[in-house]
């Protein structure tokens, strides 16, 4: 990811969930928060509710190749958790990559939306 970095301690995703704002569809739940300076910084958290390892892996995976093939359109300088919900589990990529666009439609975070059909 070139203009992005990675959420990593426990305190940053709890400042996010706590003073950013949140949508949610079927497959994801995403937090903004603005963070002051010119990249962005991308959390993914998916609980062992979803599945067993192979599975976690495997969604958080496409959620991160999803946006980083996006990366271009979203705005810069936002905290961005995103949240997988057990739904995600069977979904595929083209699913899980509608959904981020789609949080992101809501949020008014891209910069052009296009919808992929």
């Amino acid at each position: 990811m070139r203009f992005s970095e990675s959420l990593k301690k426990n305190h940053q995703f709890r400042f996010v969930y706590q003073h950013g704002k949140s949508y949610a569809n079927k497959y994801l739940v995403m937090y903004i928060k603005e963070n002051g300076t010119e990249r962005n910084r991308i959390g993914i958290s998916v609980s062992k509710k979803v599945g067993n390892s192979v599975v976690r892996h495997r969604v958080t995976r496409l959620v991160r190749e999803s946006y980083r093939l996006h990366e271009a359109v979203f705005n810069s300088g936002l905290d961005i958790v995103i949240v997988a919900r057990v739904n995600a589990a069977s979904a595929g990529y083209e699913e899980i990559e509608k959904a981020l666009l789609h949080l992101g439609k809501l949020h008014r975070i891209i910069k052009v939306y296009f919808y992929l059909d």
